[in-house]
């Protein structure tokens, strides 16, 4: 059923950074018990606009719209430069909306969240960054608010089923020495998918980001979780080129991806609130 967090990292001059973040369980009912497969995408970036989306609850539905939209938005077909991100959160709230008319609602979940964020991409100055939140359930059309941002680093909303057990571990994170920062939200995620009790929550964790830089895209970042080397929920093995791409370690920090080194002149992220 997932747990997805978002959080923004904001500096002197605003919002720099924004994530999600994911576990990768696909999990279902079976005759036999629960069972599931460690190795779903969750998270999903365009790879050529500042755009990242995420979601919870029904995987079959949002998986493949989310991977049609963003490639339409790759492409070139449905966003533009000029596109504002109220225009673009619209055209994404119609395809949604277009889409889940054919889908068999037999087979949905009792309720699907879809998040999406992103920012300007044609400004004077620095851009804004926003978020939005399209929440559809088996009683309802599908409606979109957008949610409010935070002034410090920290979350935008945590979803899915392992939303309550994040939340009561970030307490302490929210609250210690590295409050405030990027990578509490990250250790707190860290902590808490390697020790949680929700089954229907797990396998590796999943990032993907935008920065603020200008005519930066989304991207999808590497991660090392139990010394294993993963991107969007897929274990890395043998010779590849790591290092096509940003990588982190369990501490959030900067590594590099063929040898988990931290990187010259990369900040050390020790995790102090760490029961």
């Amino acid at each position: 059923m997932t747990m997805l967090a978002s959080w923004v990292g904001i500096d002197t001059h605003g919002i720099a950074s924004a994530y999600l973040l994911a576990d990768s369980r696909f999990s279902w009912k079976a005759e036999k018990g629960l069972e599931f497969f460690d190795y779903g995408k969750k998270v999903f970036a365009s790879s050529v606009y500042p755009e990242i989306m995420g979601y919870s609850g029904d995987v079959l539905f949002p998986t493949v719209v989310i991977s049609q939209i963003l490639a339409m938005v790759d492409l070139g077909i449905i966003f533009k430069s000029t596109t504002s991100c109220n225009e673009k959160k619209d055209i994404v709230f119609q395809i949604l909306k277009k889409e889940i008319q054919s889908y068999p609602k037999d087979y949905l979940c009792d309720i699907i969240q879809v998040l999406y964020i992103t920012r300007d991409t044609i400004v004077s100055g620095y851009p804004a960054f926003h978020a939005y939140l399209y929440t559809f359930d088996k009683n309802c059309e599908w409606r979109v608010k957008e949610v409010s941002l935070p002034k410090k680093s920290g979350t935008i909303c945590i979803l899915g089923s392992g939303r309550k057990e994040f939340e009561d571990n970030y307490g302490r994170y929210k609250n210690g020495n590295n409050s405030d920062t990027s990578r509490s939200v990250y250790h707190c995620f860290i902590d808490t998918l390697s020790s949680i009790e929700d089954e229907y929550c797990g396998g590796a964790p999943q990032m993907v980001g935008i920065y603020r830089k200008p005519k930066s895209s989304g991207r999808c970042f590497g991660v090392v979780y139990n010394n294993k080397k993963h991107i969007l929920g897929l274990e890395l093995n043998g010779e590849n080129s790591y290092n096509n791409i940003e990588w982190r370690n369990e501490l959030f920090e900067l590594i590099d991806g063929n040898n988990n080194i931290l990187l010259p002149g990369a900040q050390r992220q020790p995790n102090v609130d760490k029961c």
